[in-house]
């Protein structure tokens, strides 16, 4: 039985490989910026309102938890029927969540805002759904490289929104900064017509593109039991728990933390911006490895580094100097892991059910970040100090290493399709 194939490009002209890139990366930047930039509004906050650092420790890691939980589910919405609807709806939450942030002034209300509409707002608009559109809508030759692109796309806008929130905090206060970022999130509407998705149909160029083939009316359970009973998969998705523990926790608390050690916010501020810039060489660099070296490979080597850096960054004195080459560092390796992991799912199960089983491999990396950020800080509440934390992030990044490198790069057997 061989693979039904129905485009999944509309007969638009000027949706070439390059519009749909451009307009998924600008998406990309406007949805990664504000939320890696919300550290900046732990200090502000938690002053105007009299908490500690656990309120919006809480509210972040409802966020990150929320996103994870929604992004499965909104693959499914997207594989389903089409992008443009997930997205718009993403970004209207993401935006309304963020303005409403501002006033919110009781720790359930930042849970709300803060938690519970960005977290959802997340799961319907940023890279992983524009990931995700890149698979289905591009030829096999532009889909390594706009993997990378995407995940550049959204350090660009960790490098941009991070000193941009720093100096609109000093100019216009915290408030006026977070409803600016909210109008800004609206741009992703129009922007996300270019990515336009058919109903639950094959990709273009499946039959060459996907060696695992597309089966025939598989329905979204079968896809998940597939993909679970999958050892390899399953080991993709432990593995980038780890990503999400560390990067959600570093983003959240490194600002304060540089502040504990004698650091100004200034610093915190430029080395969360070194890490989105040196992450976009970081990302296209992964992109571009992936298609040529082994993933699982890659991602070891990844997990493994970072293990080293972060060892060697909280043994040494806190210095500007030290702590911009460790962003530096850190840059290369933030995000680089999803080129590989995302290229893995698509190998192994094609582009029907690939928003959806991403998803969910996101999901993983998100329950990581939950307990990163949540963590972070009750251990800072308990302790004092971000210690316990940070040799976490050493010990699950070479567990992490360990995990993926068992990984076998190849399409799920599927003897049925196969005989038929």
């Amino acid at each position: 039985m061989s693979a039904v194939i129905t485009p999944d490009v509309r007969p638009l002209g000027w949706r070439t490989p390059l519009v749909i890139i451009l307009c998924g990366c600008g998406v990309a930047v406007l949805a990664f910026g504000p939320r890696s930039s919300l550290g900046f509004f732990l200090t502000p906050m938690s002053q105007a309102n009299g908490w500690g650092r656990d309120v919006f420790g809480f509210a972040l890691a409802i966020q990150n938890l929320l996103w994870g939980i929604g992004q499965p589910f909104a693959g499914a919405v997207a594989d389903r029927f089409g992008i443009v609807r997930v997205m718009s709806l993403g970004a209207i939450l993401y935006a309304a969540g963020l303005a409403l942030m501002a006033y919110s002034t009781t720790p359930a209300a930042l849970d709300i805002t803060a938690g519970v509409m960005i977290g959802f707002g997340l799961s319907g608009c940023s890279f992983n759904i524009v990931i995700s559109a890149f698979g289905k809508l591009l030829p096999p030759e532009w889909r390594s490289f706009s993997f990378g692109a995407g995940t550049a796309a959204g350090s660009f806008g960790q490098f941009l929104f991070s000193p941009l929130a720093v100096a609109l905090n000093q100019s216009f206060g915290w408030q006026a900064t977070l409803m600016m970022f909210g109008g800004a999130m609206l741009l992703v509407i129009p922007l996300s017509l270019a990515l336009a998705t058919r109903r639950n149909e094959a990709a273009p160029h499946a039959a060459t593109a996907d060696a695992a083939g597309t089966v025939p009316g598989q329905s979204l359970r079968a896809a998940f039991a597939e993909a679970l009973g999958h050892r390899s998969y399953v080991l993709l998705v432990l593995g980038f728990f780890t990503c999400g523990f560390q990067l959600a926790f570093i983003t959240t608390h490194m600002p304060a933390y540089l502040v504990d050690r004698g650091l100004s916010a200034t610093v915190g501020g430029w080395t969360l911006a070194v890490i989105g810039l040196f992450n976009i060489a970081g990302s296209f660099a992964s992109g571009w490895l992936a298609s040529r070296y082994p993933k699982r490979h890659l991602l070891a080597a990844n997990y493994f580094a970072r293990a080293i850096a972060i060892a060697v960054f909280i043994s040494v004195p806190a210095t500007p100097a030290g702590t911009l080459v460790f962003g530096a560092v850190l840059g290369l390796l933030w995000l680089s892991t999803v080129p590989p992991t995302s290229g893995l799912v698509l190998l192994m199960f094609g582009t029907r059910w690939f928003a959806t089983l991403f998803g969910f491999a996101f999901f993983s990396h998100q329950l990581g970040g939950f307990l990163g950020v949540l963590i972070g800080g009750l251990a800072f509440e308990s302790t004092g100090s971000y210690d316990l934390v940070w040799w976490l992030a050493v010990l699950f990044g070479v567990l992490s290493g360990l995990i993926n490198l068992p990984i076998v790069e190849k399409p799920v057997e599927r003897p049925a399709l196969a005989r038929a």
